[in-house]
C-alpha cells in the first residue's frame, strides 16, 4: 500500500516531468524511471518502468492537446511512424521484462548519458514548414519509427529525444513541428509499453494517478512558461543535460557498489 510520503513524492516527481517535458520537450520523460527508483522508493525497476510509460503517456497526450491547438502538429508523418512503432514498442516491452531489473537500469543510466549528448547538440532547424507525408519519405517513416518504438518499449521511455530527430531526418520539417508531432508518436509507444507491463501485473495504479496528477501540473506550468523564458530556453536545455547526467552517473555508481 502506498504511504502518503510516497503519494506526495510520487506528485512531486510527476510535476518534475511534466515541467521538464513541457519545456524542453523531447527527452523530459527519461528522468521518470531514476524518480520512481531512487526517490519514491519502488523496489522493482520493471514496476517502475510500467508505472512511468503509463505516466508519462498522459501528459504526452496533455500536452499533444495544446501542441493540436495552435497547429504545429503534422499527422500524417507522425501517425505513419507511431503506427510502425507500436509494433517496436510492444516487441521491445516484451524484451526488457526479460532482462534482470538491475542490469535494465545500468543500461538505462548509459543511455541517459546518450539522451544528454543529444539534447546538448541539438539545435534549431529551419526545414520545411510546408512537408506532408508522402510515397517517399513513408517508408523512412516506418523503418525509424520500428526502430525508436523497440527503444521506447525495453527502457520504458517516452522516445521524443529520439523520434524529434527522425520526423525531422525523414521528413525536413522544422525542429518546432518536429517537437509537437513527436508527441503523437510518445503517446501511442507509451500506452502500448504499459499496457503490456499491466497484463503482467507490473503497473502501480495508486502511483500512476498521483505522478499522472502532478504531471498535468507541471505540464501545464512548464507549457506556459516556454514564451516567458523563450530567450533562456538554450540555458534551459543546458541545466537540464547537466541534470541527466548526474542523474546517470549517480545511477551507474549505485549500480557497482
Amino acid at each position: 500500500m502506498m504511504s502518503v510520503a510516497q503519494g506526495l513524492l510520487g506528485a512531486a516527481s510527476g510535476s518534475l516531468v511534466g515541467f521538464s517535458l513541457g519545456l524542453v520537450g523531447g527527452g523530459g520523460s527519461i528522468l521518470a524511471v531514476p524518480l520512481m527508483v531512487y526517490l519514491v522508493g519502488v523496489p522493482n525497476a520493471h514496476v517502475a518502468i510500467g508505472t512511468s510509460s503509463l505516466a508519462v503517456a498522459a501528459s504526452a497526450a496533455f500536452n499533444l492537446m495544446i501542441h493540436a491547438r495552435s497547429g504545429m502538429v503534422k499527422w500524417g508523418c507522425a501517425a505513419v511512424l507511431a503506427a510502425a512503432g507500436v509494433v517496436g514498442a510492444a516487441l521491445g516491452s516484451v524484451i526488457g521484462k526479460m532482462v534482470d531489473g538491475q542490469r535494465l537500469l545500468t543500461m538505462f543510466a548509459l543511455l541517459m548519458l546518450v539522451v544528454a549528448f543529444l539534447m546538448r547538440r541539438r539545435r534549431d532547424h529551419g526545414g520545411n514548414k510546408s512537408v506532408q507525408l508522402s510515397k517517399t519519405n513513408a517508408p523512412v517513416l516506418a523503418g525509424l519509427g520500428l526502430v525508436t518504438g523497440i527503444l521506447s518499449g525495453f527502457f520504458g521511455i517516452g522516445g521524443g529525444f529520439l523520434i524529434v530527430p527522425a520526423l525531422v531526418f525523414a521528413t525536413d520539417m522544422p525542429l518546432v513541428y518536429a517537437v509537437s508531432s513527436s508527441l503523437v508518436a510518445v503517446l501511442a509507444f507509451g500506452l502500448t509499453t504499459a499496457a503490456s507491463y499491466a497484463i503482467s501485473g507490473l503497473v502501480d495504479w495508486p502511483l500512476t494517478a498521483v505522478f499522472i496528477g502532478g504531471g498535468l501540473v507541471g505540464g501545464y506550468i512548464g507549457v506556459k512558461s516556454v514564451h516567458l523564458l523563450a530567450d533562456r530556453r538554450a540555458l534551459l536545455n543546458d541545466i537540464f543535460v547537466a541534470v541527466i547526467s548526474c542523474v546517470a552517473i549517480y545511477m551507474l555508481i549505485r549500480s557497482v557498489i
